[in-house]
């Protein structure tokens, strides 16, 4: 099971960064107490490493080597992790042209775990007000907890519990959601329609 990280962060070492590590942890981690049978790889895209590709696909069309392979492992995993920093009470300009440059259906039906990181908590209506409706556009599948991370809550208790409850539902969403998907009825099958009447009559008499 392939579990992709997207962190926009530009310093060394970046905040955005070390949120998207402890996301990434915590999925995994609790994929793997939900079943013994899985095995949670990760990998990470850093968007910083990737800006000039990134610029340059915008003007030309045509994808670098490692943006290609960035972009390649997007599409192809089984759940994602998005952290950006908040520039401009929104998310990044990088964090969104890398997403501009993905193809249009990459996201669709995929479970997205949004995550962003700022100075102040004034800033955290990002989450509902910025990424939710990006990534709900892209028709990705958002966990309901997002995590922001402002400079005060490194090291609070309320930072883990919200890892941790945005991790479970990452993690529940990529281990069971096909296991909920009704299975097709067989080509040829009949379908029986029991009057509203009779099914009337029958919870009368058992009632």
């Amino acid at each position: 099971m392939r579990l992709v990280v997207v962190s926009a962060g530009l310093s060394v070492p970046s905040s955005t960064r070390l949120l998207a590590d402890r996301l990434a942890a915590a999925t995994a981690a609790t994929a793997a107490r939900a079943s013994a049978d899985v095995e949670v790889e990760v990998e990470v895209v850093e968007l910083r490493d990737l800006a000039v590709e990134i610029a340059h696909h915008l003007t030309s069309g045509l994808p670098g080597r490692r943006l290609a392979a960035a972009l390649d492992a997007v599409t192809a995993a089984d759940g994602l992790i998005v952290v950006t920093p908040v520039f401009s009470a929104s998310y990044s300009g990088l964090f969104k042209s890398f997403f501009d440059v993905l193809d249009r259906d990459a996201l669709t039906g995929k479970p997205v775990l949004i995550a962003a990181t700022g100075g102040s908590a004034r800033h955290s209506l990002v989450l509902d007000h910025a990424l939710r409706p990006l990534f709900a556009h892209l028709r990705a599948v958002v966990v309901p907890t997002g995590v922001y991370a402002a400079t005060e809550d490194w090291g609070a208790e309320g930072l883990e519990g919200r890892i941790e409850r945005a991790a479970g539902e990452l993690a529940g969403l990529m281990t069971g959601l096909s296991a909920r998907v009704p299975k097709a009825r067989p080509a040829g099958a009949e379908t029986t329609v029991v009057p509203f009447e009779e099914q009337l009559a029958a919870l009368r008499r058992s009632g």
